[in-house]
Order: C-alpha cells, then sequence, then structure tokens
C-alpha cells in the first residue's frame, strides 16, 4: 500500500468506528422516549444471539464420528451449570472454554 492508501485505509476506519459509536444517540436522543421496537429488540436479540452462537457452536459435531460429540456436549453442560449456578457470564464462558480445550487437547486427542 502507498502512504496515501493507508492514511485513506486509516481514516475510513476511524470513520466507522466513530459513527457506530454516534448514530444510536443521534438517532435516538435522551430527551425522546426510546421507541418500542428498539426496547424488543433489546429485550429478545441477547437470547436469539446466544441461540445462534450454540447453532453454530454445535454445527459441525459429527454423531457418527469420532468422538461423536462428546467433549462438545460436556463442555456445554459445564457452561450452563456454571451459568446457572454462580450467574457470571464471564466465569461460565471462560471454564467452558478451558474445559474443552483440555478435553480436545488431552482426554479426547
Amino acid at each position: 500500500m502507498t502512504t496515501e492508501q493507508q492514511v485513506i485505509t486509516i481514516g475510513m476506519i476511524i470513520l466507522g468506528t466513530v459513527l457506530t459509536r454516534f448514530i444510536p444517540f443521534w438517532l435516538f436522543p435522551a430527551d425522546k422516549p426510546t421507541p418500542a421496537y428498539i426496547q424488543y429488540l433489546g429485550k429478545v436479540l441477547p437470547a436469539a444471539v446466544i441461540g445462534l452462537l450454540v447453532i453454530y457452536c454445535f454445527k459441525d459435531v459429527s454423531l457418527t464420528a469420532g468422538n461423536r460429540g462428546i467433549p462438545e456436549l460436556l463442555c456445554a453442560g459445564i457452561t450452563m451449570l456454571l451459568h446457572f449456578w454462580k450467574r457470571s457470564m464471564l466465569l461460565s464462558i471462560a471454564a467452558g472454554t478451558i474445559s474443552y480445550m483440555v478435553m480436545v487437547q488431552m482426554v479426547f486427542q
């Protein structure tokens, strides 16, 4: 890349970052009530995103080959149990990820 292209690229990245930070405040100012559809999306999207992530995590699990999804299911269970017990998203996701890596690298080789 030339210096000019690098400057343009960095400028576009800065512009994109700034716009994504400020547009919600411009569209929905504090002195006006939040539209009902935005409140609805705020309620339903977190669960939908988690559902999509779970589907994405299990999409390549084969029940007819290899470990038959045992490490994935065990670690998903660990993640769910920890989350319901401690109610800490960071703890449950970290523990699930670490336990999965340990199982795949050391237990289910």
